[in-house]
């Protein structure tokens, strides 16, 4: 498959597919959408009608046996990423799905044995760290910017009143922490360039959604560097990270980037002695450089920069984080 393009389906007509990933794998230079599925056969036709593309499936079942796709990408609710991952990998699927991996570490690994056991390539869709704004992050944090990394803030928000939205419903796996917060623990992990050794967190559970509407949570890594997140869908809009060291500290802008596909990322380190230096990063559009880099992995043969079993990092800390949340509410 190595002078070939990865042929992709997607998993229904979500709008982060609709809007980013189908747009951004069309424009990857190893990639084509091949098909839609959705569970409302003339909703796959609109969307494939719009995208102009070339095969619809009234059945998520129907895409996954079809001769034309080689790999999927799930954007379904979080309640339905394990069995979807799982059914796609025993036909043969490659897998990219959707933030957070499932509903817990359990699924998660249910997901990783299967596709061993098919020997499919399975990564998680985080696209904000495939930008060149955290090459540059690693970069100014090894040469001693900011000195060494004292602590990790983050903060991803959002006002959300609409109980229909998948978000705040407890049966899809709703949630500030599973929708938002997800991405404050990956960047925190990622920076940090460790996992935590232990976890603390507060939440704000709506009586009608019975979801975390809010929730604030506690990291501490190894070399007594601490992460401190919020994750709230009771807030303003926020999304900010901020790195803290003995010499000054680093400020990225718009560190997941998700409303600026195609954006700069801007980093400003502010050093102790009151100077600041701001560092503009090349533009570029997250999604695709995923979508290409997932693709490469699947023609090619070359290793994920992101494997499974280090996401698998992620959800064990969302299990840890929510556990601690519930043991204070009750």
């Amino acid at each position: 498959m190595a002078d070939q393009k990865l042929r992709w389906g997607i998993l229904s007509t979500a709008k982060i597919g609709v809007k980013s990933v189908i747009p951004a794998i069309q424009q990857s230079q190893n990639g084509v959408v091949a098909a839609i599925a959705s569970r409302d056969a003339r909703s796959a036709q609109q969307a494939a009608k719009s995208l102009g593309l070339p095969h619809a499936f009234g059945s998520y079942e129907a895409l996954l046996e079809s001769p034309e796709v080689d790999a999927v990408y799930n954007p379904l609710p979080n309640s339905m990423h394990k069995e979807w991952t799982v059914r796609a990998a025993e036909r043969g699927k490659h897998i990219l799905c959707e933030k957070p991996f499932a509903l817990n570490v359990a699924e998660v690994d249910e997901m990783i044995a299967a596709a061993k056991q098919h020997r499919v390539v399975l990564m998680e869709a985080f696209m904000y760290r495939f930008h060149p704004q955290y090459d540059k992050v690693r970069e100014l944090i090894a040469s001693g910017a900011i000195g060494a990394l004292q602590v990790i803030r983050s903060a991803f928000c959002f006002r959300l009143e609409d109980f229909s939205n998948i978000r705040l419903r407890k049966e899809l796996g709703g949630g500030a922490l599973m929708d938002v917060g997800c991405y404050c623990v990956n960047v925190s992990r990622l920076v940090a360039g460790a996992e935590p050794v232990g976890v603390q967190a507060s939440a704000v559970f709506g009586e009608k959604s019975q979801v975390d509407e809010t929730l604030t949570g506690i990291l501490r890594f190894p070399n007594n560097v601490i992460g401190h997140f919020d994750a709230s869908f009771r807030t303003g809009f926020r999304s900010w990270v901020e790195l803290q060291g003995t010499e000054g500290r680093l400020e990225l802008e718009r560190p997941f980037l998700s409303h600026q596909v195609g954006g700069i990322g801007k980093i400003v380190v502010h050093r102790a002695d009151d100077t600041r230096e701001e560092f503009a990063t090349r533009a570029a559009n997250h999604y695709q450089l995923m979508a290409e880099h997932f693709a490469d992995a699947v023609l090619k043969g070359q290793p994920l920069r992101y494997p499974p079993e280090l996401d698998r990092g992620n959800m064990r800390v969302i299990d840890a984080l929510y556990e601690s949340a519930r043991s204070i509410r009750e």
